[in-house]
């Protein structure tokens, strides 16, 4: 079975709405809840566990307070989450139009790769891509056809998860996404294709495109 986490503690400064992010209203609701729900329609998922914004508990959700860091606030969501599932989902509760079908795909992909320690979603890069010098001349033009952009949610062995977060404040503080911490201690990632539908809300015009799309998906909010 699968425990799910979505980390939603993120203050959200560049989409300017004076809240944390994850309580910006979207689509007639707050952000974070989209997420919920595509993750109560997915079988084999038990329990939900929110890393929350600092100042008070969710009604109605298990919840606990977010750390300073991303990977902190996974470290206390798995806490709380207890239990002994096999397998841990982590998301970010800025990618709202998560799909019950994306994370089965990604729990799927794992489970049926028994060499696997994670597996995560992500979309292949689209614009050409350079790597730059400090002194803003290019070194180099990558190859597309090696380069994905990743996203959540991204599901993992718990053994691995647990071993890979077991590291110091410095380390954590420097992951970007929870899979490199597995790719840090030599675990094999998978890739499980997705599209750029499956955005991160970061800014104004990001929360305006998600809202066209969730209205495209389900019709306008009432």
């Amino acid at each position: 079975m699968t425990v799910a986490l979505i980390v939603a503690a993120g203050t959200g400064e560049r989409l300017g709405a004076g809240r944390p992010k994850a309580l910006v209203e979207l689509a007639g609701r707050p952000m974070l809840f989209h997420s919920i729900e595509a993750l109560r329609a997915v079988a084999g998922i038990e329990r939900i566990v929110v890393a929350r914004p600092p100042g008070g508990a969710l009604h109605g959700i298990d919840s606990v307070e977010g750390g300073e860091t991303r990977s902190e606030s996974v470290r206390r969501a798995l806490a709380a989450a207890g239990g002994e599932d096999e397998l841990v989902l982590v998301h970010d509760a800025a990618r709202p139009l998560l799909t019950p079908e994306l994370a089965e795909r990604v729990i799927g992909a794992l489970i049926a790769d028994p060499a696997a320690e994670a597996a995560v979603a992500a979309a292949p890069v689209s614009d050409t891509i350079k790597r730059v010098g400090a002194d803003g001349a290019v070194l180099e033009t990558l190859s597309r056809s090696e380069l994905w952009s990743v996203q959540t949610p991204q599901v993992f062995r718990r053994e691995a998860l647990v071993r890979a977060l077991d590291v110091g404040a410095e380390q954590l503080a420097g992951a970007t996404d929870d899979a490199s911490l597995i790719e840090r201690a030599g675990g094999r990632v998978i890739v499980v294709p997705s599209d750029s539908a499956n955005l991160k809300v970061t800014t104004p015009v990001d929360l305006r495109l998600a809202e066209l799309l969730l209205a495209e998906r389900h019709g306008p909010a009432r």
